[in-house]
């Protein structure tokens, strides 16, 4: 009989290992790795699901890669310290914010070429958003901490917004709003893009120094990944923390898919935290996505559902303690876009 109870225990434990086993799988894999030439550093990517192409910010240059055919489309030069690409579609114009220069390079989008590159009076421009609503480019300048606004038609200067400190992020509601991270405040503000004025700036505790932002329409919530580990969840309607989650480490970059109704933390440690709306005001963790180090920011196709973020791999970190800050150097020829993809 003991011997019975012996097996019978075997075979549960057995069953319940392979159902964890079975629940751990993850719903997304390494779709590709597209390779793409030179070895400066970069930032954000931008996705125009229209065309499967994919603005990539690349050191002094951007480059449009085409993600169906995995090849390089176009590179549009001279942007120095290149930080974000933001694309007005109907006004056939796309827009890159160059923080080295403090300058905004406008291009057109079906030949890639430069139609101007106009200076700016906001300091290191960082984030960059064409709000359709207004139809306003705003950068959202690190140094000078304001934003600068330049009216997309015209392509002129037409205001700037101060800001109570370093801008991050930013997106916009298509509906005359736009909210942008305060990294050292840890704050968000709520901007009316028809007065050009800040009409709300609401704490993020427990989040802390958010970098990324990201928005899902439909339900009104931002979603913002914090230095502290955190993706915190907030009302875009009147600034409630509604939730925080934990994520990986070094998170930069944050995007929502909202026919997954899922948000994606691209964390610098190599890992994507996948967050699941399930619902009102419920949210959990669904998996964390193995990727490469340093893949910190990310761009989302919502139509294919495939995740794309930037990165290289890196030569072995100075030894020795003087050099503990000093950050490790690029490996050449690794500069690479990964393609995750849903299972299903």
């Amino acid at each position: 009989m003991g011997n019975i109870k012996f097996f019978l225990c075997i075979l549960l434990m057995s069953a319940v290992v392979s159902a964890s086993a079975q629940n751990q799988k993850s719903d997304y894999k390494p779709a590709s790795k597209i390779k793409v030439e030179g070895d400066g550093g970069w930032d954000y990517l931008t996705c125009d699901e229209e065309t499967g192409y994919l603005y990539v910010s690349h050191g002094t240059i951007v480059q449009v890669v085409d993600t169906k055919a995995g090849t390089l489309k176009a590179t549009i030069p001279d942007t120095k310290g290149v930080h974000g690409i933001t694309l007005a579609k109907d006004l056939n114009k796309g827009f890159i914010s160059n923080g080295r220069d403090s300058s905004v390079t406008i291009f057109d989008l079906k030949t890639f070429a430069t139609i101007v590159k106009l200076s700016i009076p906001g300091k290191n421009p960082d984030a960059i958003l064409y709000d359709p609503f207004s139809k306003k480019v705003l950068t959202f300048n690190g140094r000078s901490k304001n934003i600068t606004v330049i009216d997309a038609v015209t392509n002129m200067v037409v205001s700037s917004i101060p800001l109570d400190g370093k801008p991050e992020f930013s997106v916009t509601d298509g509906k005359g709003k736009v909210f942008v991270n305060i990294e050292d405040k840890s704050t968000v503000c709520e901007i009316n893009t028809t007065t050009l004025k800040v009409v709300n700036t609401w704490p993020i505790a427990p989040g802390e120094e958010a970098s990324g932002l990201a928005i899902d329409l439909k339900n009104h919530r931002l979603f913002m990944v914090c230095d502290n580990k955190l993706m915190v969840v907030v009302d875009a309607d009147n600034g409630k923390v509604i939730t925080s989650l934990p994520i990986g480490e070094g998170a930069d970059g944050v995007a929502f898919d909202p026919g997954m109704d899922r948000a994606y933390s691209s964390n610098g440690d190599g890992t994507i935290t996948v967050v699941q709306g399930l619902g009102g005001t419920n949210y959990k963790v669904l998996e964390t996505i193995k990727t490469q180090k340093g893949a910190r920011t990310i761009a989302v196709d919502t139509k294919t559902h495939h995740l794309f973020l930037p990165t290289a791999e890196y030569e072995p970190a100075p030894a020795g303690e003087s050099n503990e800050r000093k950050r490790p150097s690029i490996k050449k020829g690794t500069f690479c876009i990964l393609d995750v993809a849903p299972l299903n």
